[in-house]
């Protein structure tokens, strides 16, 4: 059922953007469609100084490195974006190629790792920018 809802979301959000231009062009005509767009404008706007933010703090921070996996282990839930991964862990995580198969194409899928300090590492699949798995991995104690 998720994925359904996936799929419907790229219809229906440009289907309710073009609704509402012409709404606002019934109710108040030209000066309706202009403060739709100009709502727009801003919402772009604001979603762009977001990513870059969150890319910014990113960049500082060396690639797929987490101060703690556990802790972002349990942080992390399924159906977060790629982006709000990123800002929780404020730093780009490091792509591999994938040595687990799963159902998905592998043109679908895209796997991140985080690793910290202790070499625990967070493996993450991604599958239309979405967390679909993540598994923490952690290295074997000496008795």
């Amino acid at each position: 059922m998720n994925s359904i809802l996936s799929k419907s979301e790229k219809y229906l959000y440009p289907s309710l953007a073009i609704g509402l231009v012409i709404f606002a062009y019934q109710s108040y005509e030209w000066l309706g469609v202009v403060f739709v767009i100009s709502g727009g404008i801003m919402w772009a706007l604001l979603h762009f100084s977001r990513v870059l933010q969150v890319f910014k703090k990113a960049a500082n921070r060396p690639i797929g490195y987490v101060d703690s996996a556990v802790m972002l282990n349990a942080k992390l839930k399924k159906g977060l974006t790629l982006l709000h991964v990123i800002a929780l862990t404020k730093s780009l995580g490091e792509k591999r190629a994938d040595e687990h198969s799963t159902d998905v194409l592998p043109t679908e899928k895209e796997v991140y790792y985080w690793q910290d300090a202790s070499e625990s590492y967070l493996r993450c699949e991604f599958v239309d920018g979405k967390l679909k798995h993540y598994e923490l991995v952690r290295p074997a104690q000496d008795s």
